[in-house]
């Protein structure tokens, strides 16, 4: 044998192996990528299921927050709404032009008179001028605060009878709060 014919014998076993080497190679790529493939879409699917569950929780969430928030504006605005009641029954009681004031002080004051003798009357200053004439036989102190009535004292100061308007509305107020809310708001 010829060198030439050795050399190209070499030549020829040595493009076989490197072309079953790169076929060996290209099969190797093809299931890495095959593999890698799968792998991506394993992680794309585990991120679209977990994004749609985030997303979904969120919405709820969300939905949940809205809800709350406008439950809390809804609670607010009755209890503004309440306020501003309370305020203009406040208002009203305490004006001198309710109507009914005046049998209203003489009911409190035949209430007084079984209190006892010897106290002081202390009144509202709105009611003072009809309290002394309704109360005779009362000695009159100080003026209070309030919508209107009065106070009746000890001379020593130890017991004091409140005849005010005030905690009589108070009163009144919360005995009926279910009827206001009723009218107010309905349900």
């Amino acid at each position: 044998m010829s060198l030439d014919a050795l050399a190209d014998e070499i030549a020829a076993q040595a493009k076989a192996e490197a072309k079953a080497l790169t076929d060996e190679a290209k099969k190797a790529a093809k299931s890495v990528k095959k593999e890698a493939e799968a792998e991506v879409a394993e992680i794309r699917d585990s991120l679209i299921s977990r994004a749609e569950r985030e997303s979904t929780q969120l919405s709820t969430e969300l939905v949940a927050s809205s809800r709350q928030n406008n439950q809390k504006r809804e609670l607010i605005a009755k209890a503004t709404e309440l306020d501003a009641t309370w305020d203009a029954v406040k208002a009203e009681v305490g004006s001198a032009k309710l109507a009914g004031r005046a049998a209203l002080i003489k009911a409190l004051v035949a209430e007084a008179k079984d209190a006892g003798a010897g106290m002081k009357m202390r009144p509202v200053s709105i009611d003072r001028k009809a309290l002394e004439k309704e109360a005779k036989g009362f000695d009159f102190g100080d003026d209070v605060d309030g919508l209107g009535g009065f106070t009746l004292e000890s001379k020593d100061g130890s017991i004091v009878l409140d005849y005010r308007f005030d905690n009589r509305l108070e009163g009144a107020w919360k005995s009926s709060l279910g009827s206001v809310n009723t009218a107010l708001f309905g349900n």
